[in-house]
Formats: structure tokens, sequence, C-alpha cells
């Protein structure tokens, strides 16, 4: 076998094997955003939508809910910044370090009490959505969202017009369709599950969630490594 079948035999192996984490990571993403929103009232993930609806409570004179929303995008960016962080000082297992840390924080969220805690809860699943962004951010320098599905639309729908125009190397847009379809299929699963079961359907995504986790745990370690972008020293410059 030679070195160039060799890599690309290893490079499709990665791909494959982060497009299948990505659908998995994708669906509880999906589900957790409906739980969420079904349970609060608002948005966990969709940032873009908070921000537009902030500025109809400014405009409203809903100061309150305006203030909600906007620590809301906070909290989010905080939850980006501390899955970074997990992923890399906690564990060469990244992967697996930042998803069981996002069970234990939805596992949190699901204990808090209906009644004077809901604002609580709310931040502690976005909280938790945001760190979920730092188990895959790539694959193969493919850039991959698994909360930020309008990126991912956005990338796709680009995809098809550099294929109408001529562009035949489809690989790049055509896996935007992951983290949609897992995220849409995620949450229609959330939006039953809270009907059926109300709150309790937040134990629903932390049982998803630890399963996922305890199969990253089977997954090779360099694989853990490849799934984010490396962290560069100050001084040093990114090849």
């Amino acid at each position: 076998m030679t070195l160039t079948r060799r890599r690309h035999i290893v490079s499709t192996r990665r791909t494959v094997t982060g497009l299948i984490l990505v659908a998995a990571i994708s669906f509880i993403a999906g589900m957790t955003d409906a739980v969420g929103l079904m349970l609060t009232g608002d948005f966990v993930s969709f940032m873009t939508g908070n921000t537009t609806r902030a500025a109809l409570s400014f405009a409203d004179g809903n100061y309150g809910h305006a203030i909600v929303l906007l620590a809301a995008l906070w909290v989010f960016i905080i939850g980006n910044a501390l899955g970074i962080i997990i992923a890399h000082t906690l564990s060469s297992r990244r992967t697996f370090a930042v998803l069981a840390s996002v069970a234990l924080v939805v596992a949190i969220a699901a204990l808090i009490p209906d009644e004077g805690y809901r604002r609580i809860q709310f931040y502690l699943i976005i909280l938790a959505m945001g760190m979920i962004n730092a188990t895959v951010e790539h694959i193969e320098g493919l850039p991959i969202g698994l909360t930020y599905i309008t990126g991912a639309l956005s990338r796709f729908g680009r995809g098809v017009g550099r294929w109408i125009v001529g562009d035949r190397n489809p690989t790049g847009w055509v896996i935007q369709t992951i983290p949609w379809s897992g995220m849409a299929s995620g949450a229609v699963s959330g939006a039953f599950l809270t009907h059926w079961l109300g709150k309790d359907a937040l134990w629903a995504v932390v049982i998803g969630i630890v399963t996922i986790a305890i199969a990253t745990v089977f997954l090779p370690r360099p694989l853990h490594l490849h799934f984010q972008q490396a962290i560069v020293p100050k001084g040093r410059r990114r090849r």
C-alpha cells in the first residue's frame, strides 16, 4: 500500500467518524434546544433570534426581558469559551471531557425547581449549548457548527452556487447538511419528549449526552485531538 493510499484511507476514516459524531451531537443539541425553548419560552442556542427579540423588547419598553436575553448572549459566549478550556486542559480525550461536562450542567438544570428558578435553568441550558460546540470544531479542515445552523445553511447555499458555476468538489458543502439534519430531527424528538415528560425531558437529554460521551471513549486518542483547532502559543505562527 502506497503512502498516499494510506493517508487517503486514514482521512476517510476520520471524516466518516467525525460526521457520525456531528450527527449524534447535533441531534442532542436540537433536542436540548427544543426542550429549553418549550420550558423557558426563549431560545437557548439561537442567539441571532435572542438578539432580535432583545431589540424588540427594548422597543416595546420591556427592559427586563431585553436584559435577560442580552445576558443570555454572554452566557452562550462563556459556554463556548468554557468548552474550549475543558477540551484543552482536563483530558486528552477532549470530546469525552466536554460531553461529560455538558451532561453535568444539563443535569443540574434538570434538578432546578420549577417555581422561582426558571431563569437559572434557562442560563444553565444556554451554558451547556455553548460548551457543546467545543466537541467538534472542524472535520478535515472544514468548519462545523453544531448549534448555529444558519452558518451551515449559508455554507451549503454558497456551495450550491459554486457547483452551478462549475465547482465539482462538493464535499465541503454537502456535509453541512449533517448538522442541520441532526438538529432538526433532534428538535422534533425534544418537542415530543417535552409534551410527554415536561421538565423531565431534560433527563432524556442527559442520558443521550452520556451515551455519546461513553461511545467516544472507544475512539482512538488522536481523533479526540483532531476535531478541535490547535492552540497556537504566543509568538508562533499558525501553519
